[in-house]
């Protein structure tokens, strides 16, 4: 379509009203929600209070008729065609869809503000990549996966992480306002074309999502592209964007854009409590007190018999870990099946929290639950496929270094277990407490 037009009864070409009309249904799809489940989902929290979960999901729309997947983008690009076609045969009178095109770039603009908004407030404040748990960090390299090395690896510097989330928000801002809209979506250009590579390259899950927005920008952007190289390339005169919004005044504009500005600010404050309140990826309920560390397992017997330490025997327990949450991981010779964390969700249900097992394939992870005048720790299999696996366990703790837990497992085996902390020391968090600059002599 030809954008660098001062006036809008400029008549279009036939084929450019063609090409706007499948672009325009296309990007409308995309932004407004069509999904019946969308909005179910959505009045579930509304009884609540409100939190941060609920202004992700809020923003976070991707269209999806059963499982998110590519079959749904292309669902909507053959629907587009189907409408573009009958639209075409139906509506012969307009020289031009300047003002429909204005709309569409409209709500394209506030959609992708506000997307990038929802991801930007959980970078700012450091929670969508939270630093690695002991777990994490008594894990074999090679039980890893490569989505969970870069999730890690951005984890241990939340600096990086916030500086990346005041870049997102800024491009967000940049949309709000027409003139300044181009500069966010080349932002978004750069900023989420390097995110699409990063999921393609260590096999994340938001591939998809990061396409969309990106077609986004580049719809937006795209109005611009004639004049900017008229102006940068061709050093010739540019036209300025004259094409503005019939019968509606600047002042319910402002009024509208202020509204937005204020619930930007509102999901600042909800994101700021979320973490405080510890974030989202790691369950909020504590773990027994003074027991986070990894522990050596000293003693094991499976059916009063002494089992050894061993690289083969499924039976056989390497150490446990103790999270400051109520996550205990066990380390054997167990298969494990291997969880994804493959999309952004933010809950604040304990049980729907499985970013510190997704992508671990060397440790068991187990949820528990403690019973502190029993003294009694109840341990659930926190991987979805295993959930049938289970202990109960009664416990001692004759010094602040020592476990002691005798029980029986869900198949009816009885185990009894003695547990010694070791004094081990991280170096992320022996760097930290020297300094940069002494760093580098540890």
């Amino acid at each position: 379509m030809n954008t660098n037009r001062s006036t809008s009864l400029t008549p279009w070409k036939p084929y450019e009203k063609i090409i706007f009309r499948f672009f325009f249904i296309l990007v409308l799809a995309l932004v407004i929600p069509l999904d019946w489940k969308y909005y179910a989902k959505l009045w579930e929290p509304l009884g609540s209070s409100p939190n941060y979960s609920l202004f992700f999901y809020l923003v976070r729309y991707m269209p999806a008729f059963g499982e998110p997947g590519a079959d749904d983008i292309i669902f909507i690009a053959l629907i587009s065609i189907v409408l573009t076609a009958i639209w075409t045969v139906f509506d012969q009178k307009p020289t031009n869809y300047e003002q429909a095109y204005y709309w569409a770039r409209v709500a394209a603009r506030y959609k992708l503000a506000m997307a990038l908004t929802g991801y930007a407030l959980i970078k700012i404040f450091p929670m969508q990549l939270p630093e690695p748990s002991i777990s994490n960090l008594n894990t074999n390299y090679g039980d890893i996966t490569h989505w969970k090395v870069f999730a890690m690896s951005g984890g241990i510097v939340p600096g990086y992480e916030m500086f990346l989330g005041w870049v997102e928000l800024s491009a967000a801002l940049l949309l709000l306002y027409r003139r300044t809209a181009w500069i966010g979506a080349f932002t978004v250009l750069l900023f989420t074309g390097n995110v699409l590579m990063s999921n393609l390259a260590y096999e994340g899950g938001e591939s998809l999502y990061s396409t969309i927005l990106l077609f986004l920008a580049l719809f937006i952007f795209s109005y611009d592209v004639p004049r900017l190289y008229r102006l940068t390339i061709q050093f010739s005169e540019a036209i300025p964007d004259a094409v503005s919004p019939k019968q509606f005044p600047d002042s319910l504009r402002l009024t509208l854009k202020s509204v937005v500005v204020v619930f930007i600010g509102l999901a600042f404050l909800l994101a700021r409590e979320q973490f405080t309140n510890g974030g989202y990826q790691y369950p909020k309920t504590p773990g027994l007190p003074n027991a986070a560390g990894i522990y050596r397992v000293k003693e094991l017997l499976v059916n009063g018999k002494t089992i050894t330490p061993s690289l083969t025997d499924s039976l056989s327990w390497r150490d446990v870990v103790f999270e400051k949450w109520n996550t205990v991981s066990i380390r054997s010779n167990t298969n494990v099946t291997l969880a994804r964390h493959l999309t952004e969700e933010i809950s604040e249900d304990d049980r729907d929290r499985s970013y510190e097992y997704a992508g671990i394939s060397g440790r068991s992870y187990y949820t528990y639950q403690i019973d502190s005048l029993a003294k009694r720790l109840q341990f659930i299999n926190r991987n979805p496929n295993r959930t049938d696996d289970q202990f109960t366990f009664n416990y001692t703790r004759p010094d602040t270094l020592t476990i002691l837990l005798t029980g029986v497992s869900s198949k009816g085996d009885s185990i009894a277990l003695r547990l010694e902390k070791l004094p081990k020391k991280y170096l992320l968090n022996e760097a930290r407490k020297a300094g940069r600059r002494n760093a580098l002599k540890l």
